[in-house]
């Protein structure tokens, strides 16, 4: 029987650094979808419930494979996996820029979610091998990229997809091959690592910082973790994708004016996305995570009712605020099963994107039927549902080496 320990090598971080960027380019290629959505309205006609079906397509199929990829490759790692995602990505992106039909639209983002569900769940145990004692840190730079990759949509959008449509698109497959080669090389050493590991007859696993936990005690934590990755996810999708329309109409903004609102929203969220991780290293997880997620609160209720003026900073407190806890929500998950590194990040990232998929297509109907100050309105008060973090096991905050 091979031995089981926690090896508290050296953080690798020329790793850290190269699977961080290839989350860039591969969230950079989901987030040409509600980039794409003022152009899709503006010349295909497309309700805002079909806005909200495209998204769900893609957030759908990421978040249920997710999961599964993450518990197939915890029983047998698949390195090359990540290269053949974004290959899948890559058609995907391709099939898009040919599509000029609501269907084949549809079939263009079922491959790009495919694409993101082989690889959040790989690329969050690449970054967990090089990690080495900087666990928070090193899943900070991975998130990081990928909410970088994000943040890109609306200047996507307003530069890119607006002026020069599906041809703007295609140059977006230029970053996509980079992509592709990075993940290649990062295959090759992260099969190196478990030969390395068959051959010491040790394996690597996570210590947990939280105290030892029943399994009815782990399945109420995982339930409130879940929630709360609801909430903040519903709350998010709705200021990603359709809060510009809500500028638009109530302070008569242009398509361009309102996409940079939200990349500030966006940019901020991967400033709070950077320091979630090592925060918690230093001050414990829950700490964090609370902070995180009840702070915002009043902002976000007052959202809809500030003027002009207040509106910049509140999605600047927001964002940066509620997106601390992105990093921290996957790792609390791993660290209560830390025997199940890709399955717990599988299960996070895909929650996460599911809400984004629900919360898209609850959205846009809640607006065609309601109308977009009543949704506002609806969603804000919805984030009431994050104080469940109060019921979330407390860790141990480690003393810095």
């Amino acid at each position: 029987m091979s031995a089981t320990i926690e090896k508290q090598s050296n953080p690798v971080y020329p790793i850290m650094v190269a699977i961080g960027i290839c989350h860039l380019i591969n969230d950079t290629m989901q987030a040409v979808i509600p980039a794409m959505f003022p152009l899709l309205e503006r010349d295909l006609g497309l309700t805002f419930t079909q806005l909200g079906m495209i998204s769900f397509v893609l957030n759908i199929f990421a978040s249920l494979l997710q999961p599964a990829v993450g518990f197939m490759t915890d029983k047998k790692p698949f390195p090359y996996a990540l290269p053949i995602g974004m290959v899948s990505s890559f058609i995907g992106l391709s099939l898009l820029i040919l599509s000029g039909q609501y269907w084949m639209i549809l079939v263009s983002v079922i491959f790009l979610g495919i694409g993101s569900a082989i690889f959040h769940p790989e690329g969050s145990r690449v970054s967990f091998m090089a990690a080495g004692n900087k666990r928070g840190l090193a899943q900070s730079i991975y998130q990081v990229g990928g909410n970088s990759g994000q943040a890109l949509a609306p200047l996507l959008s307003a530069f890119l997809i607006l002026p020069f449509g599906m041809n703007g698109v295609a140059y977006i497959l230029i970053f996509t091959s980079i992509g592709i080669f990075l993940l290649t090389k990062i295959s090759m050493w992260y099969k190196r690592q478990l030969d390395a590991e068959k051959k010491s007859n040790i394996k690597k696993v996570l210590v947990s910082s939280l105290p030892p936990l029943t399994k009815n005690q782990v399945k109420m934590a995982l339930t409130v973790l879940l929630l709360l990755i609801f909430a903040r996810s519903f709350y998010v999708t709705n200021i990603t994708n359709f809060y510009v329309f809500y500028l638009i109409e109530q302070y008569g903004m242009s398509v361009e004016r309102g996409q940079l609102f939200i990349f500030v929203f966006m940019a901020f969220g991967v400033v709070g996305t950077f320091f979630g991780g090592p925060l918690s290293d230093r001050f414990g997880r829950k700490n964090i995570i609370l902070l995180s997620v009840i702070a915002p609160i009043p902002f976000c209720l007052a959202l809809p009712f500030i003027p002009l003026p207040a509106v910049l900073l509140f999605l600047i407190i927001i964002g940066m605020l509620i997106m601390i806890s992105f990093t921290v929500t996957v790792v609390y998950a791993q660290e209560l099963v830390p025997s199940k590194i890709g399955t717990m990040a599988g299960l996070t990232i895909g929650v996460a994107f599911g809400m984004g998929a629900i919360g898209s297509i609850v959205i846009g109907k809640l607006i065609d039927e309601m109308g977009i100050h009543f949704t506002m309105n609806a969603v804000s008060v919805l984030t009431l549902l994050l104080f469940v973090a109060f019921l979330l096991p407390r860790d141990q905050v480690r003393k810095a080496n």
